[in-house]
């Protein structure tokens, strides 16, 4: 009985001591955290000591060491290994699509943290680490605790069983943290140096023949070529055939002609083709092709992939009105019901403003929308009217393709969701959710529903992704006016969108002055938003904009179809009974006329009114002449050159805007 024990025990701790040793084969090999410009070039490579080996049942989690985070010693994010093979230097790599060779998992750019931190090989599934899970040694297969000149997180390596020698590494311990990685030697401690992403980090091992995609990734329009060449970087000896793509998403085999059947002879290293793209006449937006590199011998690896060339889709819309830096007006119409604005009619002070919140949060009419349906929502309603495929960015007044929305990574060249009122001043942050469900899918809300503001499209506005981080949380006006140089077409819809958000949300102000970027529930500067509500006047592009979100929220913003209500509320005329126009349909009549414009000293109106009142405003708000005029009459201008804005009164209906330029 005794020896059978005394076997049974040394078979127990064999196979325990053997499970141990091959969970040890599995190790993080390097890992480059920081690379130069926009860290599209990060990775993590792994490796098995045994080739060819699965990493069925492994994942690689990421962890936060910075104690003072509220995140500390969580995770943010997790790789499932599952279906990863290493190599025959028992190498799997995963990575940004920029590291060359080409990476056995693709990730997003700049995913990788590169404080006091962590990365950690378990196994176990995906699904054990969601983000915010706290370090553990259980299941814990091997750990690197690493930073660019940072702390040590040492209540992470704690949790992580990371103890001397190897402690925390330092990718920046030669000063020079973007060019140089963290690497594993074959004693198991680490050191920094140029990296050696796919190889064996001392040079030793397996040499691949690499093969590169040679193409121009300048934008195609339907109808043009694309050359691609592809190139070995020896000559190979037994010939070399396999297939490439460029399907990619909707762009398929229908949208391109020409040989995509790679045959390099042997003793070469090159194979060209030209791709001609299709010119249809379906409009189905810009679309992206894809070069990718099929199935290739195991002696091969893949030193660039997926190559991306935008195609121009040549069948846009066009709409009859213009963008905002081009306005037109007169040519949209509100589609607000008949009477929709009738109960505020007569009203002063905050009986009007609560008349306003009564029918843009009426609980049983109203729809709430999650933050991922802005994205739909903004593709039409802030769409290019020169151009259906593109959207109209707000501060740096340019369009840009709806395709380039952006959604992780760096956000240089694309476009995202921007906050009129900020997500942090606001006390909404985060409030919806990103995974959109449609519009017919939606919440009840009210006046006290501050989390739907989260996702109003009456303040989201399409807008270059840098410039979106540029703004931040600052006030307008004395704070924040956009880049240098804009035109300023956007600074009356802010105003209006703020205008909005102050009156649908109880809670949100807007105040004078320049409140701290960092104080809730306020924004800044009143004054500065009044004085845009009037120098840049609704236009046709506003117009569209709010008959489309009704659409979806089956609300208004009162501002655009009534401007001059922001006067009531918190300009000039506040106190006073509001009056509605003739009519809310038409705000600028389509019969006004200005003539000759630019203007020397003078200049005639035609409109269908015989005769009004006509104010002028410098670009500073000042009223700097106004006098009666008639329709046969020419109207004096004794002025500086410059730009202007006239304000044009007749009879009963709205005031009508309109800018002029004097010269000499």
């Amino acid at each position: 009985m005794k020896c059978s024990f005394y076997f049974k025990t040394v078979v127990f701790f064999t196979l325990f001591f053997c499970s141990q040793l091959l969970t040890a084969q599995v190790f993080i090999n390097e890992l480059d955290s920081d690379t130069p410009g926009i860290d599209n070039k990060e990775f993590v490579e792994i490796r098995t000591l045994t080739p060819y080996s699965s990493l069925n049942g492994y994942v690689l989690v990421f962890f936060n060491g910075n104690a003072a985070s509220s995140t500390a010693n969580l995770s943010y994010y997790t790789i499932d290994l599952s279906n990863i093979t290493t190599d025959i230097n028992g190498i799997a790599t995963i990575g940004s699509n920029s590291v060359s060779p080409v990476p056995n998992k693709i990730v997003p750019d700049n995913i990788i943290q590169n404080g006091e931190d962590a990365i950690a090989i378990y196994q176990a599934s995906a699904t054990a680490f969601p983000d915010g899970t706290l370090a553990t040694t259980a299941n814990l297969v091997h750990a690197l605790a690493y930073d660019t000149n940072d702390p040590d997180a040492t209540a992470l390596m704690a949790l992580l069983g990371i103890t001397a020698p190897q402690l925390q590494m330092n990718e920046n311990e030669n000063n020079a943290q973007q060019t140089e990685s963290i690497q594993r030697k074959n004693d198991g401690s680490f050191e920094v140096k140029l990296p050696t992403p796919g190889a064996m980090n001392d040079g030793s091992g397996f040499q691949y023949n690499g093969i590169s995609i040679l193409a121009s990734n300048a934008n195609r329009t339907e109808g043009d070529t694309i050359h691609i060449t592809i190139t070995t970087q020896t000559a190979v000896t037994n010939g070399l055939n396999f297939n490439i793509s460029l399907s990619n998403g909707n762009f398929n085999l229908a949208d391109y002609t020409g040989s995509i059947n790679v045959s390099i002879p042997a003793g070469s290293n090159t194979w060209s083709t030209v791709i001609t793209t299709v010119d249809d006449t379906i409009n189905e937006g810009d679309e992206t092709a894809k070069i990718k590199i099929g199935a290739i011998p195991t002696s091969f690896n893949k030193l660039n992939d997926n190559v991306e060339i935008r195609i121009i889709d040549n069948d846009y819309t066009i709409d009859p009105w213009g963008p905002p830096t081009q306005p037109t007006y007169g040519i949209v119409s509100s589609t607000a019901p008949v009477g929709y604005y009738n109960s505020i009619n007569g009203l002063s002070g905050s009986a009007l403003k609560q008349a306003l919140q009564n029918i843009i949060a009426d609980s049983t009419v109203v729809r709430a929308h999650n933050y991922g349906d802005m994205i739909e929502i903004l593709k039409e309603a802030d769409h290019n009217p020169k151009n259906g495929n593109q959207v109209c960015l707000m501060y740096v007044e340019t369009p840009r393709a709806k395709y380039d929305f952006q959604t992780t990574g760096t956000g240089t060249g694309k476009w995202n969701r921007e906050h009129i009122y900020p997500q942090s001043r606001g006390g909404y942050s985060n409030g919806t959710s990103d995974i959109p469900d449609g519009m017919n899918v939606y919440l009840p809300t009210n006046a006290n529903d501050l989390m739907a503001g989260h996702a109003d499209a009456h303040h989201i506005r399409a807008e270059d992704a840098t410039e979106n981080s540029t703004r931040n949380n600052k006030d307008y006006g004395q704070d924040y006016n956009g880049p240098n140089g804009n035109q300023g077409s956007w600074k009356g819809d802010v105003a209006r969108a703020v205008f909005y958000m102050c009156v649908r949300y109880n809670g949100l102000d807007v105040v004078a002055g320049n409140p701290n970027d960092t104080t809730t529930y306020q924004l800044g500067d009143l004054d500065s938003l009044l004085l845009w509500n009037t120098l840049d006047p609704r236009d046709d592009f506003e117009m569209n904009r709010n008959n489309y979100i009704y659409t979806w929220q089956m609300n208004r913003n009162p501002f655009i179809d009534l401007p001059d209500l922001a006067s009531y509320i918190w300009g000039s005329n506040a106190g006073q009974i509001y009056n509605l126009p003739v009519s809310t349909t038409n705000y600028f009549p389509k019969t006004i006329d200005i003539y000759p414009n630019p203007i020397h000293s003078y200049f005639y109106i035609h409109h269908n009114a015989p005769k009004g009142s006509f104010y002028l405003y410098n670009l500073n708000g000042q009223l700097v002449q106004n006098t009666l005029f008639e329709n046969s009459n020419p109207i004096q201008i004794k002025q500086t050159p410059g730009i202007y804005l006239c304000q044009f009164i007749m009879g009963n209906n709205a005031p009508i805007f309109k800018t002029i330029q004097v010269v000499e």
